[in-house]
This record gives C-alpha cells, structure tokens and sequence, in this order.
C-alpha cells in the first residue's frame, strides 16, 4: 500500500499483512492488501449509496430522447436496463480485476447517446454504436496500445487526473446536494453558480447535507470506522424523519425522495436487453459520420475510465510506487471494454468505472470482494427498485466532499510545481474537470499543454511518442465540430 494513500484514519494503523486465513481472503488478496472482509463489504455498501442515484438518473436522461422514429425509451425497462447491466459490470471488474471500482452507466456519454446520436437513427442503432466502440476499446487492449497509452502519461499529470477527480466529485456533491445551484442564462449574470437558492440556503435538504458534511469530517477526524457510511444511513433517516413531519415538497430533494416506499418489490421488465442493431446506423448516417459518432463515445469511455481507474487507485493505495499502475490493469482495462459494449447490449449506454467508487475505498474497500457487494445490490435493486431510491442525494453526496478533501491532500504535493512545464498542465487538468464538467476535457486539455509546453522549452524528445499520438486524438476530439462541418457531415 502507498504511505501517500488517502484513506480514514483508522485505516492508517493497519499492522502488517498477514497470510491469508481462507480461500476467499487468498483469491481477494485481502490481508495482503491491509483489510478485512467486514471493510470490504462496508465499503461495497458506501459505493453502492453513492451511486444508486443512477438507477433514477440513467432512465432521465435516456429516456428525454427521442430517436429519429419519434420514438421514445421506456422508463421501467431503462430502469430495469440500467440497474442489471450495473450489477452485471461491477461484479465482473470485482472478480476479474479485484480492485474496488464500480461501474455503471457513464454520465455524459448517455448524454451523447440521447441527444447525439439518437435523433439521427434508431435506438437499437445508436445502442450498436457503443457497442462498437466496446469492441474496440477491447481490441485496444488486447494489443497493449491502451496500457501503453496510460504508461505514456507523465507522474505529474497522473496526480492532476487524481486531484481534479476530487474537486469534480466535489463539485458533483454540492450542486446535487442543492448547497450550489446554477444560475439560468435567462438570469444575465456573469455568475455561473451561487450559494444555495440566490445566494442564501434554503430549505430542510440542504441543511441535511451541511449536517451530514459535519458529521462524517467530525466522524473521520475522531479515528471512527465506518465514518462515511455511519453519516450517509444517520443522514437518510434524519432526512426521512424531516420530511415526514414538515411537508417538504418532493422537488426540493431532487431525484430522490426520502418516504418510507409505499412497496418494495416491483416486478423488473427486460424488454430492452439486447435490442440493437449493430451497423444499422452505418446505413442512416453513413460511414464517415458513423465513424465520428463511434470515436466520440470511444474516446469519452477510453479516458473518463482512465482517469477514474488512476484516482481511485492512487486514492486506494494500489498503485505500484515504481510503474504508477494497478496490478492486473490488463484484466482491468478489458473488463472496463466489456462494460461499455455490455451497457449498450443492454441499452443502457455506455458502462463505465465510477469515481464515486471512492466513496467505497474511503470507507477502507481495497479488493473485489467490495464490488461483490455493490454489484449485488445493484442487482437485488431490480425487484428493490423502490428501497434503493429512498437515499436522497443530500445524505450521500457529504462523501464525494469527503473523499475530494482526501484525494486533494494526498496528491497535491507530489507534483513538481515547481517545473513549469509540468506544473501548467497539472494546473490546467486541475481545474478543466470541474469547470467543464468531464473528465476527458481535464485529461485532454492537460495532455495538450503538456506537450505544447515541453516543445517549446526544447524538450519535445522527452515526450513518449505515444503521448504526441494521443494529443492528435484530443485535438481531433475538440475540434471535432469545425471538422465535421468542414467535411459536410453537420
């Protein structure tokens, strides 16, 4: 384990690892990597609430789409959809990859699915399209070129992708927590966001995240285990109780309603699984734009999913101190493919590695055995629809706060800031993903200036030719608008 590795304190005085005591410690590595079986599954549980939102989120998104049929998603089989494919991906990275990285459906390459491709051709079209790109992401690692790509990326910049991860979760827990709101275009203001509604908070949602905040810093600087999961559960009964007895309007939670379900178990209906067309979309758009639609999923899946797998890591203190990699990356890189083509299988979009994993490792998860855990519940959420929901955002997000702060002071000083053409990109990477709201932005902005900045001090040799290979891509990748339109496909 890392000495640098951001974790809650009582996880800091592990004693030394000892040899393993049954099958399921010596396939999961357990003791070997410091932790126990009770932490791994406390932790799986922490992920899980983190990110149960996607469940409710995923179908929204999706289903505000409309094909070039005029045909929309059904909600229920989104839902059905969203939450089997989930299940089916975590367990899959926690048995093959035995790291504790959760994976669902990507937000924003939905969003690119919906409102991109869709309106364009069908929807069994536009859910081949991801498979696709999952084919080839697979490909890409089976050559080694997408293991090669992540060795490419300087030490520096790997702990940029780590830190801007933090303050993108960060930011991520304030705006859904409702602690942060954005302000409409219609306002005319040059302020983007503001503090609560108008500058001022309102309401009992936003006082149980300030509470829950509270009590897991309060919680985590007092040494006591489970410190986020004990403030996510205490916080969702607070929150549960609030709402009973002052009538708070639903929308003021957001996605999540805290009532106690009127049922539990809800029937799961499968009707989207499989229901694709694999080069149809080829046949609506034809295979230059086909082409463009398949590299911009594909490269939002490639380095979104980087970037959550080098923050997590590093955040778990798994990444070997010598090569900056996790151990069995390739069996991680390839299940991560297997996600993205199984989420467009099952109409989900794409699936991908999710940074509120970090949620799981703070609370001390540092195997597979944990993602057993939250692959499960994602998977018993099919007939628990109802129960998984009840969690509002306000109760789960504290964590990403959390976890941000945890990241951030582990990261920041390993980087040589005083190297200009180091600390630059650093910087940049930094602050891209909050403020544009993607990971790959951050990791493409920071790549570019990378090598912008070591070509002009006379450095240019010193950059793995790999890295030049995926700075074009990035440069592709945002000038991906004028080149479309230059070629006659817009």
């Amino acid at each position: 384990m890392s000495p640098s590795a951001t974790t809650p304190v009582d996880t800091l005085e592990n004693p030394a690892p000892e040899p393993p005591k049954n099958g399921l410690d010596r396939f999961f590595k357990i003791s070997e990597r410091g932790s126990t079986v009770s932490r791994e599954l406390r932790g799986g549980l922490a992920t899980f609430f983190a990110m149960a939102y996607i469940i409710v989120l995923n179908p929204i998104i999706l289903g505000s789409g409309v094909d070039k049929f005029g045909h929309h998603l059904d909600n229920g089989q989104l839902v059905t959809a969203t939450a089997l494919m989930a299940g089916l991906s975590t367990v899959l990275m926690g048995v093959i990859g035995n790291v504790p990285i959760a994976i669902a459906a990507g937000l924003g390459i939905n969003a690119v699915v919906s409102l991109q491709l869709a309106p364009k051709m069908s929807w069994p079209d536009a859910m081949g399209m991801v498979v696709l790109a999952g084919l080839v992401l697979m490909i890409l690692v089976a050559s080694g070129l997408r293991q090669r790509v992540m060795d490419a990326i300087p030490n520096g910049l790997r702990r940029a992708i780590a830190i801007g991860i933090g303050l993108f979760i960060s930011l991520i827990g304030l705006v859904d927590s409702g602690f942060v709101s954005r302000n409409p275009d219609a306002a005319h203001t040059t302020v983007p966001m503001s503090l609560g509604q108008g500058g001022q908070l309102q309401g009992w949602p936003v006082l149980v995240f300030v509470l829950g905040l509270a009590l897991m810093f309060v919680l985590i600087v007092r040494k006591t285990k489970g410190a986020i999961l004990i403030g996510m559960v205490t916080m969702a009964v607070v929150a549960i109780i609030l709402n009973a007895v002052t009538n708070t309007p639903d929308a003021a939670w957001g996605l999540a309603v805290p009532n106690v379900p009127e049922k539990i178990i809800g029937a799961p209906d499968f009707g989207l699984i499989g229901h694709i067309s694999l080069f149809g979309g080829f046949k609506e758009v034809g295979v230059l734009t086909g082409c463009l639609f398949v590299f911009t999923v594909l490269l939002s899946g490639f380095f979104d999913a980087m970037g959550t797998i080098i923050g997590v890591g590093e955040e778990a203190g798994l990444l070997d101190n010598e090569t900056g990699n996790l151990p069995n990356m390739g069996r991680i890189l390839m299940v991560d493919g297997i996600a993205v083509a199984g989420g467009g299988f099952g109409s989900a979009s794409a699936n991908t590695c999710f940074v509120e994993s970090t949620a799981g490792v703070g609370e001390g998860a540092r195997t597979g055995l944990a993602n057993l855990m939250t692959g499960g519940l994602f998977l018993l959420s099919l007939i628990f629809t109802p129960l998984a929901t009840v969690v509002p955002s306000q109760a789960a997000t504290p964590a990403l706060l959390v976890v941000g702060f945890l990241i951030m002071a582990a990261n920041v000083k390993d980087i040589d800031w005083a190297d200009a053409t180091v600390g630059i990109p650093a910087f940049l990477t930094i602050i891209s993903m909050p403020f544009t709201y993607s990971i790959t932005n951050g990791i493409g902005i920071g790549v570019l200036a990378f090598i912008l900045l070591r070509t002009a001090t006379g450095r240019f040799k010193e950059i793995p030719w790999l890295l030049d290979v995926v700075g074009l891509c990035f440069l592709v990748y945002f000038l991906l608008h004028p080149i479309e339109l230059a070629l006659g496909v817009k």
